[in-house]
């Protein structure tokens, strides 16, 4: 039972003190990052299977990265080096409240020439699941990459996951950003949006604008408040969440993410059953993932977050 991820994987250079902007730092904690490469390996550090498909540079960060899912035991068949451009970087501050701004160095990066020649389409066929984001649909090739890969998965009639993950900085403009995130929903079996992302691609929050055949569920996450998973058909699940003093939240919606698809992964056809738990275990890691710099570095074990819930229930 494997899930993949596809898209971006890059290094994160979070400033050390809070509550500055990346100008005024004083100096930064180089961590692997990217949003799907997050989630895939969240959900090896979980116990699953777990595969990424993406390119780097073909450099010190490229091979650097590609050694880090290496050691995490995330498959990398799906992986390609570019000669052509460098591995993206980005920096990261974070406000007091834990919050993120980022500021990117990708002129093009090594993801963004990713083609379509470049998509190892076995990697799909040999797993369950497949996630992806935005950010490779916003030039081209990758784009068309994205969407073959895509693409595939609905073909094979695999159970498709997907993050619209905004960053607004990197669209030419707000109107592009709206029409290439929505573009990603038609086919997706699971969307996971934040409440931020829900006010910018409805003007609201009402979710209804945002469905699509495919989809079997969306889950709004509210960060510290929780989350609220709506099905097809207007039933509901909500959780609280989990309260805790968060130092950095880069990589806490990828580990919900990976704590969603797990448990789906692990009850089968009978997981809509299942929610109420798959919701509190996947708000557990999230809040976890918080609590350390750095998305990768943070992500926790099953173990931990099992121990987290369970002390939080006493």
């Amino acid at each position: 039972m494997r899930i993949v991820s596809f898209g971006e994987l890059l290094i994160d250079f979070v400033a050390l003190e809070m509550g500055v902007t990346v100008g005024d730092a004083s100096g930064f904690v180089k961590a692997p990052g990217g949003a799907p490469a997050n989630v895939a390996v969240a959900v090896a550090r979980l116990g699953y299977d777990s595969a990424f498909m993406g390119q780097v540079g073909d450099d010190p960060f490229g091979h650097h990265l590609v050694d880090i899912l290496k050691a995490e035991s995330v498959n990398v068949d799906g992986m390609t080096f570019s000669e052509e451009a460098r591995t993206a970087l980005a920096f990261v501050s974070n406000k007091a409240d834990g919050d993120r701004s980022f500021m990117f160095y990708r002129h093009p990066s090594a993801d963004m020439l990713m083609s379509p020649e470049d998509v190892n389409t076995q990697v799909i066929d040999d797993s369950d699941m497949f996630h992806f984001g935005s950010i490779t649909m916003i030039h081209e090739p990758s784009k068309s990459a994205t969407l073959k890969a895509v693409q595939h998965a609905v073909d094979a009639d695999k159970f498709v996951s997907y993050d619209p993950n905004l960053r607004l900085p990197l669209w030419e403009s707000e109107a592009n950003a709206k029409a290439g995130m929505l573009a990603g929903f038609e086919y997706a079996n699971f969307v996971k949006i934040s409440d931020e992302e829900l006010t910018f691609l409805t003007g609201g929050d009402d979710v209804t604008p945002l469905w699509h055949d495919r989809m079997e569920m969306l889950c709004v996450t509210y960060g510290h408040n929780g989350a609220v998973i709506h099905l097809k058909g207007g039933t509901t699940i909500e959780h609280k969440g989990y309260r805790v003093k968060a130092t950095d939240t880069t990589g806490a919606g990828d580990s919900f993410v990976a704590g969603m698809l797990t448990g789906i992964l692990e009850h089968g056809d009978d997981y809509v059953e299942q929610l109420p738990e798959i919701l509190d275990f996947a708000n557990g890691i999230g809040a976890l993932t918080t609590l350390q710099k750095g998305a990768i570095p943070s992500l926790p074990s099953m173990q931990q977050v099992k121990n987290f819930i369970a002390e939080r229930k006493k």
